[in-house]
C-alpha cells in the first residue's frame, strides 16, 4: 500500500531497533517509510524513490551521516532532512546545515520531535541572541567534536590528533554523550 510522495519519508540509521521504532512511529502518522543503515543503501534507494523527508543519525558505524545529507540534498534540494545525533556539537550542527540539513537534534529525539523538526526547516530571525558564557569545559567539547569529525569519528585517529589515550577520549565521550 504504498502512499503519496508527499509524505515519504527515508530513515538513515544504523542501529535497527532506533529505526524499527521511529519506522512504526511514522507509519501510524501516515508516512511511507524508507530504511537505509548507510550511504551505499541511501544512493541505491533514490535511484527508484524520491523521499520528501529524511531522518539521518550523523554516526553511522564508522560512516559519517554527513555524506547521506550531501547526497540526499544533492538529489533533492527541497527534501527536509534533519539531523538525529547523540554526539551534538556546533562543528557538526553547522557542517550538516552546510551540507543540506534543515535542521539538528540531538538524542534523545522522538517522532514528536522530528516532525516539530519537519515543521520548522526555515529560519527564526528573531531567535534570541542572548550571550553565553562559554566554559573551559564547552571549549574542550567542541575542540574534541571538530577532531573527530575531521578524522571521520575515528576515536582512535581522534584520540592521536588530541594527543590522548583512546580509552580517555571514550570516557570523556561516554560521560558527556546526549543520548
Amino acid at each position: 500500500m504504498a502512499m503519496s510522495t508527499d509524505k515519504q519519508l527515508l530513515i538513515v540509521e544504523d542501529d535497527e531497533g532506533f529505526a524499527r521504532t521511529l519506522k512504526r512511529s511514522f507509519e501510524r502518522r501516515g508516512y511511507d517509510v524508507l530504511s537505509a543503515d548507510s550511504l551505499e543503501t541511501v544512493t541505491a534507494l533514490l535511484a527508484s524513490r524520491r523521499p520528501s523527508f529524511a531522518v539521518v543519525d550523523l554516526k553511522l558505524g564508522a560512516q559519517s551521516g554527513l555524506a547521506c545529507v550531501q547526497a540526499l540534498h544533492e538529489h533533492d534540494p527541497s527534501m527536509v532532512i534533519v539531523v538525529l545525533t547523540g554526539f551534538a556539537s556546533i562543528a557538526t550542527a553547522v557542517e550538516a546545515i552546510k551540507l543540506g540539513a534543515t535542521n539538528y537534534l540531538a538524542k534523545p529525539s522522538n517522532t514528536d520531535d522530528i516532525e516539530a523538526a519537519f515543521a520548522r526547516s526555515g529560519g527564526n530571525p528573531d531567535a534570541p541572541l542572548a550571550p553565553r558564557p562559554t566554559s573551559i569545559k564547552t571549549l574542550e567539547w567542541e575542540h574534541i567534536h571538530e577532531v573527530l569529525k575531521d578524522s571521520d569519528f575515528n576515536i582512535s585517529e581522534a584520540a592521536r590528533r588530541l594527543g590522548m589515550h583512546r580509552r580517555t577520549l571514550a570516557r570523556k565521550l561516554a560521560k558527556r554523550q546526549v543520548g
